[in-house]
């Protein structure tokens, strides 16, 4: 075995291997027995010696600091001995680790003068990775017919909601607070998010439920805070008006004019202004109200969509189209291009059925366990590559997640998937040919990954993205999108420009390599689901990425 390899071995283990080191080390794995047994012999040096040295600290934490009484202590010099021997243990122990670290950090200086920077293999042990952390008080639950307003952010279904003002001219938001109280709000409104336990209303009207676990839950209104004491009730702000209504239960009012009153069950009050209208609350909706209209909504959307699918499939420079969201075959996702059924989809393994974008009503495919796949053959040469799907990440827990991967990834054929930082990735094999790449590895391959910025963290979670990717070798160009936006644009060098592409065998949500040697594969299933996939021989405009997105977005996008 070459040093090369070794290298990108000790990189992996220090964790300073890059992405594309990573992927020609994980090929080597899978192609060469030697590989594996180097790799494997490696891990378990690395862990003997992190064994050695944690029971060496604690041997000598013992002695130094006075472990338990010992039966038949051992006289004076053989303890010396012992505490001689300890040091001696650390010291082989330091050494090794060190030696271990300095090879990978020798290898990789005079391999590769832009290698990663060196990371202290002893560190990198101990170490555990940061907890992730998001800001926010609440999330937007549902919303129907929501219109923000020009000069207010707007938030999507499911956003976790910071501190902050919302503000939108019409429709009605749903909102659960983390501390458990849930308000439907009816635009025209503004609020003002303080924490996860008050906010303040500027303007509008609301019905606020506060179960028994959010009891002391603050809404404030002109100059008073109204404060749950297990209850539902409703409150209305306008510019020369304020008033609060008792639905169910008991609040207490807090300042302003009506400091220290309570209110129970039917029981209102003006906070500001005259009692003028004693009718205010009249229709104001209710939570089975808002879950209707969100289905009503739904359903109209649902609709909207396959009238334009319907559009779609006819454009004659598709490759393949998946509408995964109508379709209730158990075993098959019908290609409704013109292309027929000889490019279906099979599933394979345990794909499941979930509720896809547009609700219950739709239909998604899901690809959390590590079977899971749908497979497919398109045969033919192609001119450019435009890769279109409406996908919800859930998580992002292998190193690559899977979105639409060619079988053997030889000459003209697409890798499209997720970098586990968030990353998106679009490649075209330029040269299958082993030792063709640019990488150390003696049967490296040559192809370019165009790489985007983070599109994806926690945050965005169970939300529904729709992503494209184009590969335009005209142009010569390589752009990415997501939500109908432009994300990145790469040029294509002639090193890495591809003028004929193919796809062959290929699977959807995972890539199982099935042609290859061993019974070892890379895990890549999508934890999430996609329930739509177009595929065009034709490098789409951003005009017409846009359009795809527009008029397939589900609700409240």
């Amino acid at each position: 075995m070459d040093d090369t390899i070794r290298n990108l071995i000790f990189q992996a283990i220090d964790q300073t291997i890059s992405a594309d080191d990573f992927e020609v080390l994980q090929d080597a794995i899978e192609r060469r027995e030697d590989v594996r047994a180097e790799y494997l012999r490696a891990i378990n040096l690395c862990e003997s010696i992190g064994e050695i040295a944690t029971e060496s600290a604690g041997d000598l934490h013992g002695d130094l600091h006075g472990g338990p009484p010992q039966r038949n202590a051992a006289p004076a010099s053989v303890l010396d001995d012992a505490t001689q021997w300890t040091w001696q243990r650390l010291a082989i122990a330091a050494a090794v680790l060190a030696l271990v670290g300095g090879v990978a950090y020798w290898f990789g200086q005079s391999n590769d003068a832009d290698a990663p920077q060196w990371v202290d293999v002893n560190q990198d042990l101990l170490e555990e990775p940061e907890e992730a952390l998001i800001a926010g008080h609440a999330t937007l639950r549902s919303a129907v017919d929501l219109r923000w307003s020009n000069d207010s952010l707007a938030f999507r279904e499911g956003d976790v909601l910071p501190n902050g003002v919302l503000q939108f001219d019409e429709g009605i938001a749903e909102i659960d607070f983390f501390c458990g109280a849930t308000l439907i709000v009816e635009g025209p409104a503004t609020l003002d998010v303080e924490s996860d336990w008050s906010v303040r209303v500027v303007k509008g009207r609301l019905r606020a439920s506060v179960p028994p676990a959010a009891r002391g839950f603050i809404v404030k209104a002109a100059d008073s805070e109204i404060i749950d004491l297990g209850t539902e009730f409703a409150v209305e702000v306008g510019d020369d008006e304020a008033r609060v209504e008792v639905i169910d239960g008991e609040v207490k009012l807090r300042g302003g004019r009506h400091d220290g009153d309570h209110l129970v069950t039917g029981e209102r009050e003006w906070l500001k202004g005259s009692q003028s209208r004693p009718d205010a609350f009249k229709g104001l909706s209710t939570l089975s109200d808002v879950q209707r209209r969100r289905e009503d909504a739904q359903i109209q959307q649902f609709e909207g969509w396959k009238t334009y699918s319907q559009q779609l499939r006819t454009d004659d420079r598709l490759i393949a189209y998946y509408p995964i969201a109508e379709s209730d075959a158990e075993r098959v996702i019908p290609n409704r291009a013109s292309s027929g059924p000889e490019l279906d989809g099979i599933l394979v393994g345990p794909v499941t059925r979930a509720d896809g974008r547009f609700g219950a009503a739709s239909t998604a495919l899901e690809f959390d366990r590590p079977g899971s796949r749908v497979r497919t053959r398109i045969d033919g040469a192609f001119d450019a590559f435009t890769f279109a799907c409406w996908v919800r990440i859930d998580s992002l827990e292998h190193r690559y997640n899977s979105l639409f991967m060619g079988d053997g990834y030889e000459n003209g054929e697409p890798h499209w998937q997720l970098h586990e930082d968030g990353r998106l990735m679009f490649s075209v094999m330029v040269d299958d040919t082993p030792g063709a790449g640019l990488g150390p590895a003696e049967d490296s391959r040559l192809h370019r990954i165009y790489f985007t910025e983070p599109i994806w963290d926690v945050s965005k979670s169970g939300k529904w993205l729709h992503l494209a990717a184009v590969y335009d070798p005209v142009a010569r160009q390589v752009n990415q999108f997501v939500n109908g936006e432009p994300i990145s644009s790469e040029p294509i060098t002639d090193q890495f420009h591809v003028k004929t592409l193919r796809i062959g065998t290929a699977e959807i949500g995972n890539w199982g390599q099935p042609l290859r040697n061993s019974p070892w594969f890379a895990v890549r299933n999508l934890n999430g689901a996609i329930d739509e996939l177009a595929i065009f021989n034709a490098a789409l405009s951003r005009e017409e990425i846009q359009t795809l997105y527009e008029q397939g977005k589900p609700l409240g996008y």
